[in-house]
């Protein structure tokens, strides 16, 4: 990447660990989120004022981020083009979380055209069936997996352990455990979506 004699050194920092990312050093992508993730972080809580929809906002960002990082150009520094997708990535939400329809204090949803908050919430039988075969596939899908990626999961999803309780654990630092566990979702994601269009 080549070097931008108007970025500050930090920016300059930042298209150095970029180069790192892109030769598939995963630690680099734990640095950028190191330096970055408090910052994502306290901008969206600011702006959407939920701590739990910051942080999965913040990972979303940070997601978005990775996946593009070889469309990544310096004509802007990192931090410019990676406040720009936090941003978007807020906007997205606020759209959609306003544009659910909201249901009264009775908990019936008079927007349903079907009145579907009078069915039933419990599942038939064999949507049950679906349900557990799915959670099957799922965890099969997981063993796939390297190790340590199939352990984040199985630590954050299925014991539902905090990242603090996984770097406990698992003896590493939290940066680790949320680029790893990132990681781990990106190379699941296609392997569910794969079994999906067979459904």
């Amino acid at each position: 990447m080549v070097k931008r004699s108007n970025f500050t050194s930090k920016a300059q920092k930042d298209l150095q660990i970029i180069e790192l990312a892109l030769q598939g050093e995963e630690r680099a992508y734990t640095e950028l989120l190191d330096r970055y993730q408090d910052s994502i972080y306290f901008l969206l809580l600011k702006k959407i004022g939920n701590e739990n929809d910051a942080e999965d906002l913040t990972m979303e960002t940070f997601g978005k981020a990775f996946n593009n990082l070889p469309q990544y150009t310096p004509v802007y520094a990192f931090s410019t083009w990676l406040f720009r997708i936090a941003i978007n990535n807020c906007i997205d939400f606020v759209r959609k979380k306003r544009s659910r329809p909201v249901a009264f204090d009775s908990g019936i949803d008079f927007h349903d055209p079907d009145n579907s908050s009078f069915k039933s919430k419990t599942l038939n039988p064999e949507e049950l069936v679906i349900k557990e075969q799915k959670a099957i596939e799922v965890r099969n899908m997981i063993r796939t997996l390297k190790p340590r990626y199939a352990r984040l999961i199985d630590l954050r999803y299925y014991q539902e352990f905090s990242y603090e309780e996984i770097a406990a654990e698992m003896q590493i630092p939290i940066g680790t455990v949320k680029a790893q566990l990132y990681r781990a979702r990106e190379l699941l994601a296609p392997l569910v979506n794969a079994k999906s269009d067979h459904i």
